[in-house]
């Protein structure tokens, strides 16, 4: 009966995640969903900023503190570790969810692309950043990512397999394809607004942290070989030198 609610769990925390992911690409580029980052209550440019960069705060804050070793052996003491990952999911999902709800919008316009064929084309460089995002993350391994592997393996009695490196397919050109896909499509707007260039500008520095605390975890975990990797691959600029 554990292991059932433990999958019933990893999978309402997956659809949570799902659900957020989509409304989010609609939340940035404008599409389909009823509130975007240019819409909803306005409030004054000093008010605005501080309400959304403590949004932002939250969910780097909440990202960051979860996904430390530290955390996670504390936790699991009082979660089975079939779970934690699922956990963080969710957290992340409903502080993401916080952050589309309560979000403030500065319209003001900085530049807007004027012409339709090029607005469009933009639109769609926002979009592939979207699907590299995506994509990346099912080149590792994107149920365990989001904690679906881990309460399936749990459900069936079977063990997670060991860690370890690999560079599949676009990893082989950047190290970071999920957080590069994620600034190509917070940067690629046809109608920049003081908004969105608040939203772009501190997820933007967040990832750049993020990165360093994810590197230094991967370093501890891998070693030399990790180490090797991040000499022959960009971090976010795709290149890669020979071995």
């Amino acid at each position: 009966m554990g292991r059932i609610i433990a999958f019933v769990y990893g999978l309402a925390a997956y659809l949570a995640f799902l659900g957020a992911f989509l409304y989010a690409i609609g939340f940035v580029t404008g599409i389909v969903v009823p509130k975007t980052i240019d819409t909803g209550e306005t409030v004054s440019i000093a008010a605005a900023v501080a309400i959304d960069v403590l949004l932002l705060s939250l969910f780097a804050i909440q990202h960051s503190v979860m996904a430390r070793k530290p955390f996670k052996l504390w936790l699991t003491q009082f979660i089975p570790v079939a779970v934690e990952r699922s956990t963080f999911v969710l957290f992340a999902s409903l502080t993401l969810m916080l952050l589309f709800w309560q979000w403030r919008p500065i319209p003001t316009v900085l530049w807007e692309i004027g012409n339709p064929a090029i607005a469009t084309t933009v639109t769609g460089i926002s979009l592939l950043g979207w699907f590299v995002v995506l994509l990346s993350t099912f080149l590792i391994n994107h149920f365990e990512l989001f904690g679906l592997h881990q309460v399936i393996n749990n459900l069936s009695g079977q063990a997670m397999p060991e860690a370890r490196f690999k560079a599949p397919a676009l990893y082989q050109f950047v190290r970071h394809p999920i957080y590069l896909g994620f600034i190509i499509a917070f940067w690629a707007a046809p109608t920049m607004t003081i908004g969105h260039l608040l939203f772009s500008a501190v997820t933007t520095g967040y990832i750049l942290v993020g990165i360093y605390f994810e590197e230094r975890d991967l370093i501890a975990q891998f070693g030399e070989q990790y180490k090797a990797y991040c000499q022959r691959v960009g971090m976010l600029v795709p290149f890669r030198r020979r071995a």
